[in-house]
């Protein structure tokens, strides 16, 4: 089994096919056991499993911020 990839709102992917559009570049725009992507170049969105992009991603364009440890502390406390 592959290691998992450490995903951030906001992240910029490249993936191996194109988008019908012809763009390669989606922001990541939700997470959880699905991920869902923006296309940079026409803004379709998508919703794929974790596992079919982790298997898609050729390289991170750029990288979103670094999670707030006090915010994720909250936000595991509320649930």
């Amino acid at each position: 089994m592959g290691e998992i990839v450490d995903f951030r709102m906001g992240d910029v992917v490249r993936l191996r096919k194109p988008h019908p559009c012809g763009g390669f570049e989606w922001v990541v725009v939700r997470l959880g056991a699905d991920i869902g992507l923006r296309c940079r170049t026409c803004g379709h969105r998508v919703l794929l499993a974790r596992r079919v992009v982790e298997g898609r991603l050729k390289d991170f364009v750029s990288r979103g911020p670094e999670p707030d440890p006090e915010q994720v502390r909250i936000a595991l406390e509320r649930d």
